[in-house]
Formats: structure tokens, C-alpha cells, sequence
């Protein structure tokens, strides 16, 4: 009886959370729900911004549209919260293997069933997806297949596909750094990427490789890098899979260096962002000092607002696709201020309907675009209603129709794929166990929960013109 008591003790013991931890909350739900939260206002942001809800409103939409850029602020708040979770979720599995089946389950599913959707919905004219209607549909497909295409010269298959390129380099450096046992040091490289953005600016021309080599050329010299890095980061095996990282990562670094299609200030920043968002991170879990992990955000901050007053000017705006210098820094700016807030009532418990929206994040993420082209035409929109009634009545709809579209896809794909996904990593860790890449030292296992579940922070939205969409 004494060993069935001890037994029933230690089981309570294992499952009740420790709330023991500095800064944070008592339940999973409440340490979550921040991030679902802000993932659900992001992906909103930026749905209203295509969806040009300015032109909406009864007055002040141009001013905002002169001073403030929603895309932008929707992307750079989306990557803020990449920068946070992904490297955390990296680290609490240990396991690089385990990592990379997580998120390629994670994307790839809901990518290709919005694809799917979209070339059925939309007629082949429609310059929103052009998967496969770009005249080389084989390099169309690979390029987009290995989620690099805004850095190999070749047309997003769908416009708003450009932020995974960004996020698939980040992986690339993340698993890279994990694997050399270098991801600490998050805080020198995010100022080193925001110190990179201030001194090139516009100095560094776009798709420099593009400009020697053809995009056939250069896919034939890439894609045999990055299905060798993933076979090294896949088998488990420790050398190879420090070796296919370190590929990978070397690969990401010439791609967004040379060949990035965005300007080179807006490139670097992206990835200042993500990893100063890191830094928030680590500095929550104590794995570097305050001070430090202030100086450093504080230090990536500054930058993305000169950045912007010293080089979205002159006509490069048009390639940020944001009116000015100010609708750029006032955006960045504005996302790191609400980041900031939600961050500060982590503990809190936020609305069901906003961590919902999160949830569906990415699919809204993916689905609106499409969706907007499909329905507003029978509607008659274009033009926008004249009446105010009228806008808020099409308003009304769209965003019905995203939403339960978008809920029926993360029910029916992205569940069910990250499902498939957690059994074909148990099965792989059955036939053979994944070694650690990096030293003990290297995992820092974080409190915030799984950080694979919920909504992909992975995924930011926008459209792709080039910076803010």
C-alpha cells in the first residue's frame, strides 16, 4: 500500500506544472495564450490590409496610409514571435531530426492545400498564384517546393508566400547555430544583422547571383545543397546532421546576402528581428542577463526605425511597398511596442475568440488572398461599396467566409498533418534514435509549454512585393 501511495504521489508530482519558475504563469493555457493572441491580431493586420480596409473607413485612411503601413506591421510582429518560439522549440526537443519533421509537417501540408484551393478557385490570369503559370513550370515547382523562391529569382507561386523564404533561412541558421552549439548567442547576431542593415542600406543591389547565373543554372547548383543538408539534418546521425546543418546554414547566409529580391536594409533587418525576438526569449529564461538582452532589442529597434528615414526614400518605398519612411518606421516600431505589451501580461488569460484566431493563423494567413479574389468579384467588389452599409456588409462577409474557411482547413489539414507528424518522428526515433547534435549544455528546455502547438509562429503573412507586402 505504502509503494502504491509513494507510486500515485509521484505521478501527481509529474503532472501538476511548476509555477515555481521566475516569470512564468501557472497554466499552459495562460503562457500560451499571448502568443496565440498576438498571432491572431497579426494575421488580421495583415488580412485587412489586403483586404484595403483603409479605403474603408469614412475618413483619415490616407493619412494612416502615408504614416503607418499595416502589411508591415502584420509581417514584422509575425516574425517577432518566430524569432521567440521557434528557437525555443528547437531547444526543448533536443533533437534536430525531431525538429525538422515538426515544422516540415507543419508548413508543407497547409501550403499545398491552399496551393490546391487557389488554382482551383482563381482563373489562370489572376497574378495572385502563379504556381505553375510562369511559363518554366519546372522551376516554378522546385523553386517554390524547396520554399526558397523569393531568393532564387523566381515568382512566389502565391503572393503571399514570400515570408516563408525568411523563415525557412531562419531554420537554416537557428539548426545551424544549434548544432554547433553557438544558438546563445543570439544577442551578438541580431546586432550584427541590424548594425549590417544600417551600414549596407540600399548599397547592396538585389539578386546579385540572378544577375550571373540563369534561375535553371542556379537551381541546379541549390537544390542539390539543400536535399543534402536535409539528409544530414534527417538521419539522426550526429555528424551528418551537424554537417547538413552547417550546409544549410552557409546555403541561407549567400541567399539572403545575394540574392535576396527584397532591398538589402529590409533583408537583414527581417532577420535582425527574428533574432532579437530570441533574445527575448533567453533573457526570460535567464540564459542571459537583462541588461545585455535590452541593450541588444534596444539596439535592433533604433536600427529599424533609421533604416527607414534613412533609406525608404528616393523611390525605395516602392520596392517596400510602404508610402515612406514613416509608414516603415513607425510600423516596426509599433510592432516591437505591442510585442512588448503582450509580453508583459503573458500571465494573463486572453480571450477565446482571440486565441482562436491565432489558431487559425495560418491558414487565414494562406487562404485570404485567394479567398478575396474568389468571392469579391460575383459581389461586385471592385469597386468598394459606396455606402456605408455596404462596407460594412461586404466587411461582414469576407471575413465570415475567411474564418470558417479557415477553421475547416486547420481542422481537416493542419491537425491531422501535425499528428501524422509526431508519429512518423516516434517511428523514426523507434528505428533509430536521433543523437544530440550539440553538447548537454545545449538544450534549454522552456517553460512556455509545447511549443509546437498552437499555430505555426513560423508563418508570417503579407503579401510579396517585397518588404511589408
Amino acid at each position: 500500500m505504502k509503494t502504491l501511495t509513494s507510486s500515485l504521489a509521484r505521478r501527481k508530482a509529474a503532472a501538476t506544472p511548476d509555477t515555481t519558475t521566475p516569470g512564468t504563469a501557472p497554466g499552459a493555457g495562460a503562457r500560451l495564450g499571448w502568443l496565440d493572441a498576438l498571432r491572431g491580431i497579426a494575421a488580421l493586420v495583415v488580412v485587412l490590409h489586403h483586404f484595403d480596409v483603409l479605403r474603408m473607413l469614412p475618413f483619415g485612411g490616407t493619412i494612416i496610409r502615408w504614416n503607418f503601413d499595416l502589411g508591415l506591421f502584420g509581417v514584422m510582429l509575425f516574425f517577432i514571435v518566430s524569432g521567440y518560439i521557434i528557437p525555443a522549440s528547437l531547444e526543448r526537443r533536443g533533437d534536430v531530426r525531431g525538429f525538422w519533421i515538426g515544422r516540415l509537417f507543419r508548413i508543407y501540408p497547409a501550403v499545398i492545400a491552399a496551393f490546391a484551393a487557389a488554382i482551383m478557385m482563381l482563373p489562370a490570369g489572376d497574378g495572385s498564384v502563379a504556381l505553375l503559370r510562369t511559363g518554366d513550370d519546372l522551376a516554378s515547382l522546385v523553386a517554390n517546393g524547396l520554399m526558397l523562391q523569393d531568393m532564387l529569382g523566381v515568382i512566389n507561386g502565391m503572393n503571399v508566400t514570400w515570408t516563408l523564404c525568411y523563415e525557412m533561412v531562419f531554420y537554416f541558421f537557428v539548426t545551424a547555430l544549434f548544432t554547433r552549439n553557438l544558438h546563445r548567442h543570439s544577442a551578438p547576431i541580431a546586432v550584427g544583422f541590424a548594425g549590417a542593415a544600417l551600414a549596407i542600406g540600399t548599397a547592396l543591389a538585389p539578386q546579385l547571383l540572378t544577375g550571373f547565373l540563369s534561375v535553371r543554372q542556379l537551381l541546379l547548383i541549390v537544390t542539390p545543397i539543400v536535399l543534402a543538408g536535409f539528409w544530414g539534418v534527417l538521419s539522426g546521425n550526429r555528424k551528418a546532421t551537424a554537417a547538413g546543418a552547417l550546409l544549410l546554414g552557409a546555403l541561407g547566409l549567400v541567399l539572403a546576402a545575394l540574392n535576396s529580391r527584397a532591398v538589402a536594409f529590409e533583408t537583414l533587418m527581417i532577420f535582425a528581428t527574428m533574432f532579437a525576438g530570441t533574445v527575448v526569449y533567453r533573457a526570460q529564461h535567464g540564459t542571459i542577463g537583462r541588461v545585455p538582452a535590452l541593450l541588444a532589442c534596444g539596439s535592433v529597434v533604433v536600427a529599424g526605425v533609421l533604416v527607414g528615414w534613412l533609406y525608404n526614400r528616393d523611390g525605395v518605398q516602392d520596392s517596400t511597398w510602404t508610402s515612406g519612411w514613416k509608414a516603415w518606421s513607425f510600423s516596426y516600431l509599433a510592432a516591437w511596442v505591442l510585442f512588448g505589451l503582450f509580453f508583459l501580461l503573458r500571465g494573463r488569460h486572453f480571450p477565446k475568440p482571440l486565441t482562436w484566431l491565432g489558431a487559425i493563423s495560418f491558414s487565414m494567413y494562406l487562404l485570404h488572398f485567394p479567398l478575396l479574389r474568389t468571392i469579391g468579384p460575383p459581389l461586385g467588389v471592385p469597386p468598394v461599396p459606396g455606402s456605408t452599409l455596404g462596407k460594412i456588409v461586404w466587411t461582414a462577409v469576407f471575413l465570415a467566409a475567411l474564418m470558417a474557411a479557415s477553421h475547416v482547413m486547420y481542422r481537416l489539414v493542419e491537425l491531422p498533418a501535425q499528428r501524422l507528424g509526431k508519429r512518423i518522428q516516434r517511428a523514426a526515433d523507434g528505428r533509430r534514435p536521433a543523437a544530440a547534435a550539440a553538447g548537454p549544455d545545449a538544450v534549454a528546455r522552456t517553460p512556455e509549454g509545447d511549443a509546437d502547438s498552437g499555430p505555426a509562429a513560423a508563418v508570417a503573412a503579407g503579401e510579396r512585393a517585397s518588404g511589408s507586402g
